[in-house]
């Protein structure tokens, strides 16, 4: 045991048998070396446990260090330099001095295990590993590789030497020093030296193979010069093509004739491209970008040739029936004609902003009623472009108004690729679906049209991607919709709605044999084969195979007979020149539809109502069972709230009119009342039903029955007051389809009979209601009740008003 000067040194571990160079600025280290080196030079070197510590005590160290020999020292300002050589492992006892540096009392540790044939093997193993480490590049001092390499060295200065060099924490280094045993040690070190090993090869590797990358990039970038500089000097210079590209651009960009503003954008990112390498990715976006400035027309249009005539008959030749339809196109189309020709006269004059188009169009109506083919003849009297969007389930408002060019793969939105897809900037362009739009979390694409859509705003439309203003003014935007209860009311309150109502039989007929048949005929290869189709054969498909507002089922049924007919004629058999109606059934199996009115009597309790649904018209049965009870009102059939409500005014009508209809004052409370409709999967709605409650309730209850050829429609108020309902003319064809021959209406629709077929009105005699008991006198078998009872003070049907002062 010895008493020797302290160092503490922090995230470091200096080993005996190696050369350390170690710096000093904390006052009490730097007293400890000075005191040293006046003295014999020898010192004792100890690891800090925690480096964040500025003056370590006896706990702070690490127990085992290393004496070591200052054999020399450099002073500067702050700071004192040292070379020290570590002599033997040292374990510190106590320390004996706390000011002005640590002195403490160290025993020396002999090493153990330091000789024999294993030890021996495994140093030279080392020896070798190390070696292959500094061939892969580890960074070593010359002169100790040197030292280790000659072969001069024991395996524990071997150990030692190349332990202070692991790349390694200094927790592990620590470990190795406090190791007495040179077997375990050289194991340790060898296994740690093996992956240090494994991490240097896999650098070199990765180096090398960045090097040659890079090595290839520039000696294909010195072969591409030297290549311009041959062709150069031939005449044959390639190089030109990026300058030539450039070139080109600015003429299209000249021919596009944009806007000012558009031009001055363009040829800004044109000057961008310009400087770039044609190697940087960038250059691909901006070409994109230019190539879509360039192709979107700014100026290109199709001549407009407004002939209300060539309309008319063009509209006519595609279209059968819709006539109210093709009276406001027709009168749409007389305006752009009128502004056409005001706007030749003033040439001259400077545009004022009036000639965009005064409304857009927004076509509702039924499945397959011909919505989106009539915007095709539009198109076609117009002699313009035709595009077509289909907008149903679009969620990102990027669809519309287009991705910004941060994002990969960004595009303009539907609009603007129409627009190009067109080539003019005044096509007609058919939004289909708008109310099957959907919103989420990446936008609301309807909130996105309303600037399209707007007359007053689309004059300077701006898209994501362009980020330029676009003129759409020009463009005839026209719209389509089964149902307009789902679109917004803004994007509503900017068009103009037109109804496309569904067809009645005839016109069904009329459409099937003129262009459904031939048409079939055709895509089936029947054409050379003339088969006519009778005329009682297709009115038994339309009845009895369809049920439907538009045509698209009837033309899908009219395919099923042609496969057929195809079918024989593959097979070699003979096949008649007429489709009659006793083969129907052969051709398309059983019915799928039977008669709407099932009763062949009338029944008490039963009331035929119309509705109107998305396909068209319909009609609906409420029926009405009475049981012993306490006045409870059941309700089923899938019923929305307003018709529940209805079914409640009604039952309320029949106890404040229990006089007229002949009953109990009290038959409410002894009563239960179940009112159902069928077919209780389809969801119904709407107050319309209220009469045909009412009615069903009153037949119930009085035991008369009610006439099953008679329908009726109407809302009903609590004083009996029928109100106006809508799809007048939908329910009306309905009640045709299903054989009514009378109908009862509110009074107040007596106006939309003018929309109502001419031979419907022959066919259907009509009865229009202003109070229920209107209603019950058509529509129940004998009224009123036989047995009556008189009321002795009528009730008031307006309510009466108490004043107050």
């Amino acid at each position: 045991m010895r008493e020797i000067p302290i160092v503490a040194i922090r995230g470091s571990v200096v080993f005996p048998h190696t050369d350390s160079i170690l710096s000093f600025g904390r006052k009490k280290s730097v007293a400890a070396i000075n005191a040293a080196f006046e003295g014999d030079r020898i010192v004792a070197i100890f690891t800090q446990k925690d480096a964040r510590m500025t003056d370590p005590a006896a706990d702070g160290l690490y127990t085992v260090g290393v004496i070591a020999t200052i054999s020399q020292k450099m002073s500067t300002e702050s700071e004192i330099h040292v070379v020290v050589k570590g002599q033997a492992r040292v374990k510190l006892q106590k320390i004996t001095t706390q000011n002005p540096f640590l002195v403490g009392d160290v025993i020396e540790l002999p090493e153990v295990e330091y000789s024999g044939d294993e030890v021996m093997a495994i140093s030279r193993s080392l020896s070798e590993m190390f070696k292959k480490a500094i061939n892969l590049g580890k960074g070593v001092e010359i002169t100790t590789v040197m030292k280790l390499i000659s072969g001069f060295v024991g395996p524990n200065e071997l150990v030692d030497n190349v332990a202070s060099l692991l790349d390694i924490k200094t927790e592990a280094k620590q470990s190795l020093l406090e190791e007495l045993s040179v077997k375990a040690r050289l194991k340790k070190v060898s296994d740690l030296m093996a992956q240090e090993i494994n991490v240097l090869d896999l650098e070199r590797t990765l180096t090398t193979k960045t090097q040659k990358r890079f090595e290839e990039q520039m000696r294909k970038n010195m072969l591409r010069e030297r290549k311009r500089t041959i062709e150069k000097e031939l005449g044959e210079d390639d190089s030109e093509d990026n300058k030539s590209e450039v070139e080109e651009l600015t003429d299209k960009i000249k021919k596009a004739r944009m806007p000012k503003e558009v031009a001055a954008r363009a040829k800004k990112e044109l000057k961008k491209l310009s400087r770039m390498s044609p190697h940087n990715p960038e250059s691909g976006y901006l070409r994109n970008y230019l190539d879509w400035l360039i192709e979107v027309p700014w100026h290109k249009s199709s001549k407009t040739k407004v002939s209300i005539a060539r309309a008319v008959k063009i509209l006519d030749q595609d279209h059968f029936a819709l006539e109210k339809a093709k009276e406001r196109i027709i009168e749409f189309l007389a305006v752009m004609k009128v502004k056409e020709q005001n706007g030749k006269a003033k040439k001259k004059k400077k545009r004022n902003g009036d000639d965009g188009h005064p409304t857009i169009l927004c076509f509702v109506g039924p499945p397959g009623v011909g919505k989106t083919s009539i915007g095709k003849s539009i198109a076609k009297a117009l002699g313009r472009k035709f595009v077509r969007v289909s907008l149903g389930g679009i969620r990102d408002e990027a669809e519309i108004r287009g991705h910004r060019r941060t994002y990969i793969g960004a595009l303009p939105g539907r609009i603007i690729q129409g627009i190009k897809d067109a080539g003019t900037v005044n096509p007609v362009f058919m939004l289909d679906e708008v109310d099957k739009i959907g919103t989420d979390f990446r936008g609301d694409p309807s909130s996105a049209l309303l600037e399209a859509l707007d007359p007053e705003q689309n004059r300077e439309f701006s898209d994501h991607y362009l980020e330029v203003p676009y003129d759409l003014s020009q463009v005839m935007f026209i719209c389509t919709a089964n149902i307009t209860d789902t679109i917004p009311s803004p994007l509503l309150d900017r068009m103009e709605v037109i109804g496309f109502p569904g067809y009645i039989e005839t016109e069904k007929v009329a459409i099937a044999r003129k262009y459904l048949w031939p048409k079939q005929l055709r895509a089936h290869g029947l054409e050379d084969k003339k088969i006519v189709l009778e005329k009682e054969a297709l009115i038994e498909i339309i009845k009895r195979y369809t049920r439907e507002a538009g045509v698209r089922n009837l033309e899908r049924s009219l395919a099923t007979v042609c496969r057929k007919l195809v079918r024989q004629v593959a097979e070699g058999k003979k096949i008649k020149s007429q489709v009659s109606l006793s083969s129907i059934g052969k051709y398309l199996g059983p019915r799928k539809f039977t008669s709407t009115i099932a009763e062949k009597k009338d029944e008490v309790g039963m009331s035929t109502g119309l509705a109107y649904t998305p396909a068209g018209g319909d009609i609906i049965f409420i029926e009405t069972a009475l049981m012993p009870g306490q006045g409870k009102l059941t309700l089923t059939g899938q019923l929305g709230d307003v018709m529940k409500e209805s079914a409640k005014a009604a039952f309320t009508w029949t106890k404040s009119n229990w006089r007229l209809l002949g009953l109990a004052e009290d038959f409410g409370s002894k009563l239960d009342v179940h009112i159902h409709v069928p077919e209780g999967a389809i969801p119904k709605d709407g107050p319309s039903a209220g009469v045909s409650i009412a009615t069903s309730l009153v037949s119930a209850l009085t035991k008369i029955p009610v006439k099953r050829e008679v329908g009726m429609t109407g809302e009903l108020t609590l004083r009996g007051r029928v109100l106006e309902i809508g799809g007048v003319k939908e329910k009306t064809i309905a009640a045709h389809t299903a054989g009514l021959k009378k109908l009862v209406l509110p009074k107040d629709n007596k106006k939309n009979l003018i929309d109502v077929p001419q031979n419907i009105k022959k066919d259907i005699k009509f009865v229009h209601a202003d109070m229920l008991e209107d209603v019950l006198k058509v529509a129940m078998k004998h009224w009123p009740p036989k047995r009556q009872v008189r009321m002795s003070r009528p009730l008031p049907r307006v309510p009466a008003y108490l004043t107050v002062n």
